[in-house]
């Protein structure tokens, strides 16, 4: 079993903020969209080896994992932060 560190972006709407994770190893990730309303949409997604280019150009800026893992888990609601 190979050990991967994830890479985590951010980027904030207005009425929602979405969160990246990317394995980048494998290209595999996973996207949430927190709503302000507290609904939290996840979505497992295949990057290829432009996703890095991509984020930086639709202004995603780099983030943590605890926040990712946080809302994933669901230990914080959609809106509360």
């Amino acid at each position: 079993m190979q050990n991967v560190v994830h890479n985590y972006y951010k980027r904030q709407f207005d009425d929602f903020t979405v969160l990246v994770q990317v394995n980048p190893v494998t290209y595999k990730g996973m996207e949430l969209t927190i709503h302000k309303n507290g609904e939290i949409e996840k979505r497992k997604m295949e990057f290829d080896e432009e996703i890095y280019d991509d984020l930086a150009a639709d202004e995603f800026q780099e983030s943590s994992s605890l926040e990712f893992n946080l809302y994933l888990k669901g230990l914080v609601k959609g809106g509360e932060k």
